[in-house]
C-alpha cells in the first residue's frame, strides 16, 4: 500500500485524487493533506480517511479544528503546515495539487526527504525548474507529471530513448474563447471565461486556459521535465481534447496518447506508476462516436500569453518567475472583477518589459523577484 501526502486536497486535482483513493482503498492511504479555507472539507477528510496530519491556511481555523479533533490528528496551519505535510515521515509520495508558486518550497523540502513527487503544480517548475530538477537528480527522486499533457508525453516516452526525440507537441483546447477574435474579447465576463468547453478545472486554471497562459506554463514545464529546448516544443489547437499530446521521433514516427477528458486518468497513472490500475468510473473513448478530430495552428498574435511564455522561457533566468507572478496577480484581479479580461495580458507584458533578468537565480533570489513582481503589479492595479 502506498502512503500519500496530498497538498491542495480541496481543489479540483485534490478532490479527484481522493476519488481515486476511494476506488482503490487497498492500494493507497492518505497520511497527510493540506486544505486552504474549506474547513467543512477538512472535517470530511478527517472523518473519512483518518490522516495523521492536516494543515489549513489560517491559524484560527487550525485552533477550532484542534478543539474538535484533539488527540485524533495533528493540526497545523500556514506555510509551516504545508511543509510538514510534504515531508511527513510516513508519506512515500507527495501529490502537489496546490495552485501558485506557494507549491515550490514544500516540493523542494519533500525532494530532500526523498519523496516521489506527483506534480500538478505548474508553477513549481516554471519559477524554479533548474533548481527543482537539479535537486531531484541529486536526491534520486522521480518527478511524475500529473498535467494531462505532460502525462501524455511521459507515457509516450516509456521504453524510448531521449536522443531519438525530434519534438514534443502539446495540444490545447483553446479555452472558453477559442472562437472569438481579440475584438470580441473586449468586455467578456468572468462567468463566460469560466465556462470551459471540455474540462472541469479550478477557477484560476480555467482563466489561464482562456488566455492560453496555462499552455505557456506547460511549455516551460515540458522544457524542464523532458530536457528539450523550446525550439523542439510545439503547441497546436485541438478542440476535442482527445489527443492529450504527442511525441515525434527523428525517424518521423509520431506516438500520441488519447483518452476522454478526465483528469483522474493522469492522476491515476502518476499514483500507480510504473503499473496501471483500473479506473471503472472513467468513460471509454469511442473514436467512431467522435467521428472527427480537428487541429489548428496556434495564432501567437491572438493568444499573446502563449507568446509571452515562449519568450520568457527562452530568455530564462528570472523571466519565468516574473511571468508567473504577474499572471497570478492579474488573474486574481480579473476573478475579483477589478480588471477586464484583456488587461491580464497588459499587466503581464508591463511586468516583463521592465524586468532585468538575473541569470541562474538561487531560491532566495527567486522568492525576492516573485514578491517584487507581485508588488509592482499591485501598484499598477491601484492606478487602474
Amino acid at each position: 500500500m502506498k502512503s500519500i501526502s496530498l497538498l491542495g486536497a480541496s481543489g479540483s486535482i485534490g478532490t479527484q485524487t481522493l476519488n481515486i483513493l476511494d476506488q482503490h482503498p487497498d492500494q493507497f492511504r492518505l497520511v497527510a493533506c493540506t486544505v486552504g479555507k474549506n474547513i467543512d472539507k477538512v472535517r470530511e477528510i478527517i472523518e473519512k480517511y483518518s490522516p495523521k496530519l492536516v494543515s489549513v491556511q489560517k491559524k484560527e481555523d487550525a485552533e477550532q479544528l484542534k478543539l474538535e479533533y484533539d488527540g485524533k490528528v495533528t493540526i497545523l496551519y500556514g506555510e509551516e503546515g504545508l511543509v510538514e505535510a510534504a515531508v511527513h515521515p510516513e508519506a512515500e509520495m507527495v501529490v502537489n495539487a496546490v495552485i501558485g508558486s506557494v507549491g515550490l518550497y514544500p516540493t523542494l523540502q519533500a525532494i530532500k526527504e526523498k519523496k516521489t513527487i506527483a506534480l500538478a503544480n505548474k508553477e513549481t517548475l516554471v519559477t524554479a525548474g533548474h533548481i527543482v530538477m537539479e535537486e531531484a537528480k541529486n536526491h534520486g527522486v522521480s518527478i511524475l507529471p500529473v498535467d494531462s499533457e505532460h502525462s501524455a508525453i511521459f507515457q509516450c516516452l516509456q521504453g524510448e530513448k531521449e536522443k531519438n526525440i525530434e519534438r514534443l507537441v502539446l495540444t490545447a483546447s483553446g479555452g472558453s474563447f477559442r472562437d472569438r477574435t481579440r475584438e470580441q474579447l473586449k468586455g467578456v465576463s468572468v462567468d463566460e471565461a469560466l465556462n470551459h468547453p471540455n474540462w472541469s478545472m479550478g477557477a484560476k486554471i480555467t482563466i489561464d486556459s482562456a488566455t492560453m497562459m496555462n499552455k505557456g506554463l506547460e511549455v516551460i514545464e515540458a522544457h524542464w521535465l523532458f530536457h528539450l529546448p523550446y525550439e523542439q516544443i510545439d503547441v497546436i489547437l485541438h478542440r476535442e481534447s482527445i489527443i492529450h499530446s504527442m511525441v515525434e521521433f527523428h525517424d518521423s514516427s509520431v506516438i500520441a496518447q488519447l483518452g476522454t477528458p478526465d483528469m483522474r486518468v493522469p492522476i491515476m497513472y502518476a499514483l500507480s506508476y510504473p503499473d496501471r490500475l483500473p479506473l471503472p468510473q472513467a468513460s471509454r473513448l469511442s473514436l467512431t462516436e467522435i467521428g472527427q478530430l480537428h487541429f489548428e495552428k496556434m495564432d501567437m498574435n491572438r493568444f499573446r500569453c502563449l507568446q509571452f511564455a515562449y519568450e520568457a522561457g527562452r530568455q530564462g533566468g528570472t523571466f519565468p518567475t516574473v511571468l508567473n507572478a504577474a499572471n497570478e496577480v492579474a488573474v486574481a484581479a480579473f476573478l475579483e472583477r477589478k480588471i477586464e479580461f484583456l488587461q491580464i495580458e497588459d499587466l503581464i507584458e508591463q511586468a516583463l518589459s521592465r524586468h532585468e533578468s538575473i541569470e541562474h537565480p538561487d531560491l532566495t533570489t527567486i522568492q525576492e523577484v516573485d514578491k517584487e513582481t507581485r508588488n509592482y503589479v499591485q501598484t499598477l492595479l491601484s492606478h487602474t
